[in-house]
């Protein structure tokens, strides 16, 4: 299957390299469509339906605490939004049971799209799509964040996924988190089905090759208290954008704490630069349950600086991840993409007709009113 996946990546790249699509990208922007809260920005995905052999469940209306769905986790912001639709899209597509994934979807309280209006593009893209969108309080977290070498990560939301364990119902047990930036090119019941050993928290594709130190600060490994966390343990590197979690561990642990504390001792003294992914190694580093790097080939987006083009990493390919700066949808609305940019645009269900507003019409279509909020944590 992955030798066939590999042969279609370069007959596309071939058939791709002397054109490209000008699309639109909207971040932070609204479109100009028929309908007054934009629900026509995305074509209607289709109705992805179970194969045969698929469990049923014994509930006859799907819940969030349903235990023999896959639960996928992930942010859902007017920047990113496009890139999220995409990732919803390849999960389904490529799922044996599609009607048996939930997703939880993560918003912004003062987004300028409300979870309200959020939920329901979600809900007029993938009409039969089974999730729930929880409000994220950025005042949880915005006293922790310090400055980072790109201003995109500083978003409040890039550390959601500190807060899975508290937002998200305190029936799920375990979750998927992936990041917005990314699609999947194999079935997510595979990811799904991996087991956490020996009480892991967590499981993710680890990079032992990669140079640990550069992660952090000569003020955090000149510390002796506080380089003397990794003394017993062999710390890898590994991308936060795609991680197993299990909820329970997590919750009794209270590991939002343990990073918090991280969070806490940046502010006083500068020891790492990179956003919400450090104080993810310093607390799991070493204790992560290692998953095939099939599961994350991350990086396509360049680095942090540049969003220069990648390669695929040698190997097998389930999921393709845009970390990095740059991003396909932005790459192939400014004519100028990465040869494998061209692998995410099947997945995009933007439309290419749509007309982007300024900033101020945006604030018409989405006004960013906290009253709307009062009196709800979550939207079905």
């Amino acid at each position: 299957m992955m030798v066939g996946f590999r042969q279609y990546v370069a007959v596309l790249l071939v058939l791709s390299a002397p054109f490209c699509l000008g699309i639109r990208s909207i971040p932070s922007r609204s479109i100009d469509g028929g309908d007054f809260l934009g629900f026509d920005r995305f074509t209607e995905a289709p109705d992805y339906r179970n194969g045969r052999g698929c469990p049923v469940s014994a509930n006859k209306i799907t819940s969030s605490c349903d235990p023999s769905l896959v639960h996928v986790a992930m942010t859902l912001d007017s920047e990113y939004l496009r890139g999220s639709i995409a990732a919803v899209h390849s999960a389904l597509k490529h799922a044996s049971c599609p009607e048996n994934i939930f997703f939880h979807f993560i918003s912004a309280e003062f987004d300028s799209a409300s979870p309200r209006v959020l939920t329901q593009l979600v809900r007029s893209t993938f009409p039969s799509l089974n999730f729930k969108v929880y409000i994220f309080r950025e005042d949880t977290v915005i006293n922790l964040i310090s400055s980072s070498i790109r201003e995109a990560l500083e978003n409040p939301l890039n550390y959601a996924r500190n807060y899975l364990g508290d937002i998200l119902d305190p029936c799920v047990d375990r979750v998927i988190y992936i990041d917005s930036d990314l699609v999947l090119v194999d079935d997510i019941h595979k990811l799904w089905d991996i087991t956490l050993t020996k009480s892991k928290i967590i499981g993710a594709p680890e990079y032992c090759h990669a140079n640990f130190t550069k992660y952090f600060t000569d003020n955090f490994w000149s510390d002796p208290l506080l380089s003397r966390v990794f003394g017993s343990r062999k710390p890898c590197y590994f991308n936060t954008g795609v991680m197993v979690m299990d909820l329970v561990r997590w919750r009794k642990g209270n590991y939002r704490k343990r990073i918090e504390n991280w969070m806490e001792i940046q502010r006083r003294k500068r020891i790492y630069d990179l956003g919400s992914l450090p104080p993810f190694l310093l607390v799991f580093a070493g204790n992560v349950e290692a998953i095939d790097h099939r599961w994350n080939q991350h990086g396509l987006g360049g680095d942090n600086v540049k969003g220069s083009c990648r390669s695929l990493h040698p190997g097998p390919v389930s999921l393709l991840h845009w970390s990095g700066k740059g991003k396909p949808w932005v790459r192939l609305d400014n004519k100028q993409p990465c040869p494998l940019d061209y692998l995410w645009e099947p997945y995009d269900l933007f439309k290419h007709s749509n007309r982007i507003k300024d900033h101020h019409q945006s604030s018409v279509l989405f006004p960013p009113s906290s009253s709307s909020l009062i009196g709800f944590s979550s939207f079905l």
